[in-house]
């Protein structure tokens, strides 16, 4: 529900505050009053393009915020969530800025957002139907989903969806499946010579690497011993006698030296231990440097065939393994190939009949719902003075796809013996209004939070005709939040909430404003509406009977 509507600087209106309740909110005012002025600035806050001027002379910048109140499981919250935007306790506004000389910014929740998303948050928020109404009912493309929605077909509908996903993951499967076989059915004789090839060889991840380090240490391993023989010849036995020997005399006369020796005495010992240490290192080095000259020619051999085999296939030998799984597959598939591709098919015709019979159970449950749904809009249309017009949805069939295979449009026709036709081109612009509202009423969802905005769409009609236009109007409003620009008293009499739109001049500023009518001054509008420029008491008694009447 549209709950308030800001509106700062924009074309006449200076500074507005207004305040919607639930049903039936009424706008009247003269022609020129500037109604168009308010119901633009409501859109700009929608997402919709606004047009040139929409700031005040002067202003520099106009802003316009929209404020809703909405019941938790409105659709509107998954949206946001999916736009990244916080969906709050349940209140939600929408701000739109414009400079004039710039472009516009705005904001959901006073977070930034685009234009396109603040038009796709705006479309579930509020509907705008009149007699120009492409982007509501008239739209086309919308006619299956509202049909559905009117007949209640939400299962018919998930049935099909899921048996479409089932229908189209077994065709890509079986797509998949046959052009992995005809690949390698095209190579069959090299794919088998490449796998047991590969088989053969079995190369295994990182070995390239592994033996290329091993083949390059044995190459440089006789070189290296050379010179640790050579280490090994000094640190000879007779290096370490030499030390005991040098040990043995200063021990003998240490006490004698009163401990001028025992530091050098500890260092001979450690030097000893140490020689002993770097003797063994010396001897385990040694023992690793003698290779296999054998050794060194069997991992030249394997390194060779590897890189060989690597390069005949155009990957690196790392990445050998995994080629050879991928043939060894390939492989497999052509072996099995039409064993595997016979199942697959079962599997898509089975896919495809249960898809069929979920979209003909919609199909049928759909052509139910659209005659029920024919009737109920021409019994609409007898009260709207529109007794010879007929209401008809017409169902094709159509391309296999997640919503079924039916085309819904709805049609009209006007006159007796006439061909039906989509109705903006069969309706005349008051005739039109009435297919409209007619079809709104019963199209009608409740309780989804929803606010409608009719656009003068009791226009060209009056008296009784008027008067069934309101009394369907305020029907609607006990199931949505309804706001009527109108220059109708019968309709204008129906309304739970009155604003009267006003415009008023100085001589040098013009200024559009619009006020909340309290009940008696809500009686000499509708009087004025009903008498024109001089409300006489017969048009004040005659607003009271159009206020008194009870309500359908």
């Amino acid at each position: 529900m549209l709950r308030r509507l800001e509106i700062r600087d924009i074309v006449l209106i200076e500074t507005l505050d207004l305040e919607f309740g639930s049903g039936l909110n009424v706008l009247t005012g003269e022609t020129g009053a500037g109604k168009s002025i308010l119901l633009d600035a409501l859109g700009f806050a929608l997402g919709r393009t606004a047009g040139r001027g929409l700031v005040r002379a002067g202003a520099g910048q106009g802003s316009v915020a929209a404020e809703f109140a909405l019941p938790p499981e409105h659709e509107v919250f998954a949206l946001l969530e999916e736009l990244g935007f916080d969906a709050g306790d349940g209140g939600l506004v929408l701000r739109r800025t414009a400079a004039e000389d710039g472009p516009s910014r705005a904001f959901v929740n006073d977070r930034r957002a685009s234009a396109e998303a603040l038009a796709q948050i705006g479309e579930r928020l509020v509907e705008v139907h009149g007699q120009h109404d492409e982007r509501g009912l008239l739209d086309q493309r919308r006619h299956r989903a509202l049909l559905d929605a009117w007949a209640g077909l939400g299962d018919e509908r998930a049935a099909v969806r899921s048996a479409w996903e089932a229908r189209s993951a077994a065709v890509r499967a079986l797509a998949e499946a046959e052009e992995q076989v005809a690949r390698a059915a095209a190579d069959a004789d090299f794919l088998r010579h490449a796998v047991d090839e590969l088989e053969r060889l079995a190369p295994e991840p990182g070995e390239d690497e592994a033996l290329d380090a091993e083949r390059r240490l044995m190459q440089a391993a006789e070189r290296i011993r050379e010179e640790v023989a050579k280490a090994a010849d000094e640190l000879s036995p007779q290096a370490e006698g030499a030390l005991a020997a040098a040990l043995q005399r200063l021990t003998h006369v240490a006490d004698r030296a009163e401990g001028r020796l025992d530091g050098a005495i500890e260092a001979i010992d450690r030097a000893m231990a140490e020689l002993a240490e770097a003797e063994r290192g010396v001897a385990e080095a040694l023992e690793a440097l003698t290779f296999d000259p054998a050794r060194l020619e069997a991992v030249e051999e394997r390194l060779f065939a590897l890189r060989a085999l690597a390069r005949k296939h155009r990957v690196t030998p790392d990445a050998l393994p995994g080629l050879a799984e991928r043939l060894a597959a390939d492989l497999a598939a052509l072996d099995a190939g039409a064993e595997r591709i016979g199942a697959l098919e079962a599997e898509a015709r089975a896919a495809e009949k249960a898809y069929a019979a979920a979209a003909d159970a919609l199909s049928a449950a759909r052509r139910a719902g659209a005659e029920r749904l024919d009737g109920a809009v021409t019994a609409e249309l007898g009260p709207l003075r529109m007794e010879a017009a007929r209401f008809a949805t017409r169902i094709a069939e159509a391309g296999p796809g997640p919503e079924g295979r039916d085309d819904v449009a709805f049609m009209a026709t006007t006159n007796p013996g006439m061909p039906e036709g989509p109705i903006a081109r069969i309706a005349s612009g008051g005739e039109l209004s009435r297919f409209l509202l007619a079809m709104k009423v019963c199209l009608a969802g409740r309780g989804a939070g929803l606010a409608m905005v009719f656009d003068e769409i009791d226009r060209g009609v009056g008296g009784a005709t008027a008067d069934a236009v309101g009394q369907r109007l305020a029907r609607l409003a006990g199931d949505a939040q309804v706001l009527v620009v109108t220059h109708s008293p019968q309709v204008a009499a129906k309304a739970d909430r009155h604003f009267r739109i006003a415009k008023s001049s100085d001589g040098t500023v013009t200024r559009t404003d619009v006020t909340p009518l309290a009940e008696s001054h809500r009686l000499d509008e509708i009087a004025r509406m009903l008498a024109g420029e001089r409300v006489t008491d017969e048009a004040r008694s005659a607003a009271r009977v159009l206020i008194g009447k009870e309500r359908p």
